[in-house]
């Protein structure tokens, strides 16, 4: 089959696409790119307003005075360059139901163009959107993205979060569900809101490209190593202040014993190469399951601090720790650091499941043959 993916923001769909090519498929990938700079086969980015200096400078200038970024207009520009190597196709996937990231208008007409010209259209679940948002303002989740909000809603990604229960993220919403076959949650961040949805399936996990992420056991005979990667524009809906506080008490209460490596807003290949040698990473507090950074880092067998709530421990019925639920308090954060560095065969053991855990239930050529599964039924 042809298979056009739409959007890449978290490696999700590359992992998909090197799953689909090795059963035999032919994929394109096309989107943006933000500063982790994942491959694209068709790139929209908007490179001449946000990569030189001067004109991304103006850009800045018309965002703060009009709260507008005309490089979403380039971007329209661009997929309009290149529309025609998005048509033809017998599968059609959207990463998220605002894909391509240019204004609301100019997304529903680059969509309206993909829907028309190929046949079968579905929907990843994945990142914000308009249910899962809507799920959060409920109050349904214990907590979530949008629980920094209340006490500040002027932080950085609160607005963000926020646009998609605005009219024009609705109307989208119901433009891209009456276009799609099915919606495909991903983790159970968007599979608990989706669960009575009549368009949703059941939940399909990320693929992890197993092949590239070699194993080695961890050996803890010096320090424990703590990694702690920040996206700053991402800060607070991460959880990286719960994890900043808490890493200033295991400094000083074990100054002897750990070695804590702190990146910030760094490409993809620096931020892996930073974290290779850890024993431990926290990746974050606010969500039920794991995202791309946590999976791949327990694919190399790392203890990593992020989702794993009852329904995650549930749902692969799972009686032994892959990972560490990380709760957003400090002292839980300080509590299960301190565990894991005064028994350090905690993490060995760990590691190893966290391994067994991707290979078993991620594995990326598994996971696209239940993806074919779902669009050829």
């Amino acid at each position: 089959m042809r298979i056009l993916l739409v959007g890449e923001y978290s490696r999700f769909h590359n992992s998909l696409k090197e799953g689909l090519l090795q059963l035999g498929h032919e994929v394109l990938l096309i989107g943006d790119n933000d500063f982790k700079n994942y491959p694209l086969d068709v790139s929209i980015y908007a490179k001449f307003l946000r990569d030189n200096f001067f004109l991304n400078a103006f850009r800045q200038i018309i965002y703060r005075l009009f709260e507008f970024d005309i490089a979403q207009l380039e971007l329209a520009i661009r997929f309009y360059i290149n529309r025609k190597a998005t048509t033809g196709f017998d599968i059609v996937q959207l990463v998220n139901e605002y894909p391509l990231q240019s204004t609301v208008y100019f997304e529903k007409k680059m969509l309206k163009y993909i829907f028309k010209n190929n046949k079968k259209t579905f929907l990843s679940s994945c990142g914000d959107d308009y249910i899962c948002v809507k799920y959060m303002l409920e109050d349904r989740f214990k907590y979530s993205v949008l629980t920094p909000c209340k006490e500040n809603p002027n932080l950085g990604h609160c607005k963000f979060t926020l646009r998609y229960v605005k009219k024009s993220f609705i109307e989208l919403h119901e433009f891209v569900y009456k276009n799609i076959q099915a919606v495909i949650p991903g983790d159970m961040d968007y599979f608990i809101p989706l669960k009575s949805h009549p368009k949703a399936t059941k939940l399909i996990p990320y693929p992890i490209i197993i092949d590239n992420l070699p194993f080695t056991p961890l050996n803890v005979t010096d320090k424990i190593i703590i990694f702690h990667g920040i996206n700053e524009v991402n800060y607070y809906k991460k959880g990286n202040n719960y994890f900043e506080k808490a890493l200033e008490i295991i400094n000083i209460k074990y100054v002897n014993r750990v070695e804590i490596i702190t990146a910030k807003s760094i490409p993809y290949s620096d931020y892996i190469e930073l974290y290779n040698k850890a024993h431990i990473l926290l990746d974050q507090t606010f969500s039920y399951d794991q995202g791309y950074n946590a999976l791949e880092a327990m694919a190399k067998g790392k203890v990593v601090f992020t989702g794993a709530e009852t329904e995650f421990m549930e749902h692969y019925n799972l009686t032994e720790r892959v990972c560490v639920n990380a709760l957003p308090d400090v002292d839980s954060l300080v509590k299960e650091l301190s565990f894991l560095i005064e028994n350090p065969k905690e993490i060995i053991s760990i590691g190893k499941r966290a391994r067994a855990f991707i290979v078993r239930e991620h594995n990326y050529v598994n996971i696209a043959k239940r993806y074919l599964e779902v669009w050829e039924r």
